[in-house]
């Protein structure tokens, strides 16, 4: 048999059990090199934004839902954080372990199925965005921002907002024939999102055709449930969310697996 008739073969199956947990392992053991360096530039750009922003515009404002802006952006910042890590390492990573080092071929060429390789890829992005997310909630626990044991619900929080846009960007890097489409999503979807869902000011801001909008996007429901939370609340529409970015998780990773057969498969 062929490479490539064994990687439609291969593509064409289920799952193992537990089959992702290789793929997550070859990831770690790859990002680990690199780790200090990686975790210090995902600290970098939100910390800039939140203190700059925070301190620097917040002077100027009054308060926001009854606390500094700082603190308001602090949970915004953080939420976003969380789905640009998910987002870069399903978007440039996986596309460059899917395409220019063939890591996902090789890997087909061994037991494991096409929703391994996807669900060990989905887990590990996630779980890079756990790590950039709790390091930020650190910081700003230190600041003074997060109030009560309520804080430490963020974290399943954070790897859930993760596993959604994971998904969301294994979606795309289906669809993408170079590292130049990636630019579509963030201009297209990314960038409008950060600036529709809450993160730098309250939604209430907006149109109302425009607020509806914002408020149905992942990006709304991952700052719906962290910014109460941080504030040692409970959040209003809390199972909704949760069960909001589930769903967005699933449907986009089951999309993304029909995608790629297609495209492994040609």
């Amino acid at each position: 048999m062929s490479a490539s008739a064994r990687l439609a073969h291969q593509a064409g199956l289920g799952w193992i059990p537990l089959g992702w947990v290789p793929v997550w392992q070859r990831n770690f053991g790859v990002w680990k090199k690199i780790a200090l360096p990686s975790m210090l530039g995902n600290l970098a750009d939100p910390m800039i934004y939140m203190l700059g922003l925070g301190y620097g515009l917040g002077a100027l404002l009054p308060t926001m839902n009854g606390q500094p802006y700082v603190a308001f952006l602090a949970s915004g910042i953080l939420c976003a954080s969380t789905m640009n890590a998910a987002t870069f390492e399903t978007l440039y990573s996986a596309f460059t372990r899917m395409k220019e080092q063939r890591t996902w071929e090789a890997i087909l060429n061994t037991p494991l199925g096409l929703a391994d390789v996807l669900t060990g890829e989905l887990v590990w992005a996630a779980s890079k965005a756990l790590l950039s997310g709790t390091a930020i909630l650190l910081v700003i626990g230190v600041m003074g921002f997060a109030h009560g044991t309520s804080a430490l619900f963020i974290l399943p929080v954070i790897f859930l907002t993760g596993l959604a846009f994971a998904a969301l960007g294994l979606l795309f890097t289906a669809l993408s024939p170079s590292y130049d489409f990636f630019m579509y999503y963030f201009t297209l979807f990314i960038t409008p999102m950060t600036l529709i869902s809450g993160v730098f000011f309250p939604v209430d801001q907006l149109p109302v055709w425009l607020k509806l909008i914002g408020q149905m996007l992942p990006l709304a429901h991952s700052i719906a449930l962290i910014r109460p939370l941080l504030a040692g609340q409970c959040p209003p529409h809390l199972l909704f969310s949760l069960i909001s970015l589930l769903a967005i998780t699933l449907t986009a990773w089951m999309i993304a697996l029909i995608l790629l057969k297609r495209r492994l498969m040609r």
